[in-house]
């Protein structure tokens, strides 16, 4: 007899609900997130007559422990998509209301009744991967934030320093940890900013950065009210990713670009080491950035019993719209979006490099009658039955092999 268990999981307490093949509850309690509560609930798990299959709503972040714990016991876990549970919660009585045991009901009830993704135990090499492919993401999108916000700011005083320099480099960011105005740039003069300039280690074609942002100072003459607290931000927003500073002489902290520099180069250790690694990055426009972040979305390709089920799972799948008469299909808009984005700008950049056989099937598309996005989008999904493959056969890619 199959139990169904549902884990409503949170930082501090879990709620655990067990249901039986016949809908009784048999287990319906509070679980304390420490080692010695979750021993307790495994016990009484094991006492229950039949096969438990456990669901879990969360995978990662503070489920960890839990996670690691139920697998290390031998128990089959599956993943209950959070807005899954959000929509069959709203089908029972009560609708929107939220409540940790009728969460945890929800769920148990969804492991019951559906096929869903089972949870595989991780290895140090994923952890890795998927932990520095998130802290990645997190400094790319800092930098873009702050690049976006500096760029705003001042294209309100000065836009024609705006126009003239390419923010999100490292030169025209040294620059503006000091002079940010027209009439700070007229006053420094050529010789001031160059010895500015020259501070910076590394920096390349100081003369011409000079002379451009001389030129903007001088065709503006005015002040725009709010331009020195407006210039402060801007010194301190240049500041932040150059990880420039009066004692930038005395310390070497990292900037943005070289923590991400360092990420990059540890996971290409870490593909090298794991088994999947070679046999990703030998499909065209797979790169290691590509690669680690298309593990940490995957993790195992176990989870996926086909390359249909690998390509719903990032919202590559055409979803059906049968009601009555009507019948169609649409474009999916759910699914993982940053596995969807790993297939995308894989095989833009094998046709952006011109990979024979990528190029030959987006061209033979596009001579269908297919506009851009519509011949890209059948190359990503012809890409992710090849990937598939690739790893269920443990094979690299062979591209004499015309079948995936």
């Amino acid at each position: 007899m199959k139990i169904s268990v549902g884990i409503d999981a949170a930082k501090v307490t879990h709620w655990a609900v067990a249901v039986d093949a016949d809908g009784r509850v048999v287990l319906d309690h509070a679980v304390e997130n420490d080692g010695q509560a979750i021993d307790e609930v495994v016990s009484e798990l094991r006492a229950l007559d039949g096969e438990v299959v456990i669901g879990l709503d969360v995978v990662g972040s503070f489920v960890r422990f839990l996670k690691a714990t139920l697998l290390a016991e031998g128990f089959a876990l599956v993943h209950t998509p959070g807005i899954a549970v959000n929509r069959a919660g709203q089908g029972f009585a009560g609708g929107s209301a939220m409540s940790d045991p009728r969460d945890a009901r929800t769920i148990a009830d969804l492991v019951c009744a559906h096929d869903l993704r089972p949870i595989l135990p991780d290895d140090d090499a994923f952890v890795a991967i998927r932990l520095k492919v998130g802290r990645r993401r997190e400094l790319i999108q800092d930098q873009t934030r702050r690049i976006s916000r500096l760029r705003g700011l001042l294209c309100g005083i000065f836009p024609g320093l705006e126009r003239a320099l390419d923010v999100a480099c490292k030169g025209p960011l040294a620059l503006l940890t000091r002079y940010v105005t027209s009439a700070e740039l007229r006053c420094a003069g050529k010789a001031r900013l160059r010895a500015h300039l020259r501070k910076t280690p590394h920096l390349h074609g100081v003369d011409a950065l000079a002379c451009r942002a001389l030129d903007a100072a001088r065709a503006q003459k005015i002040a725009v009210p709010g331009e020195a607290p407006t210039a402060e931000l801007i010194r301190d927003l240049a500041a932040s990713p150059m990880s420039l500073g009066p004692l930038a002489r005395h310390r070497r902290p990292l900037d943005t670009r070289a923590k991400i520099a360092r990420i990059d180069r540890d996971l290409g250790g870490l593909l090298t080491d794991h088994p999947d690694g070679a046999l990703i990055r030998s499909l065209p426009g797979m790169g290691e950035v590509l690669a680690a972040e298309f593990l940490a979305c995957v993790c195992d390709i176990r989870r996926f019993r086909s390359a249909d089920a690998l390509a719903s799972a990032a919202g590559l799948a055409p979803v059906q719209r049968w009601s009555g008469k009507r019948a169609g299909w649409r474009r999916a808009y759910g699914g993982d979006k940053a596995l969807k984005r790993v297939f995308y700008q894989s095989a833009f950049c094998a046709v952006s490099t011109n990979d024979p056989l990528s190029k030959a099937f987006y061209d033979r598309k596009r001579r269908e009658g297919k506009h851009h996005t519509q011949a890209l989008i059948a190359l990503v999904r012809r890409r992710v039955t090849v990937i598939w493959t690739m790893l269920q056969r443990r094979e690299a890619f062979n591209p004499d092999k015309k079948a995936a």
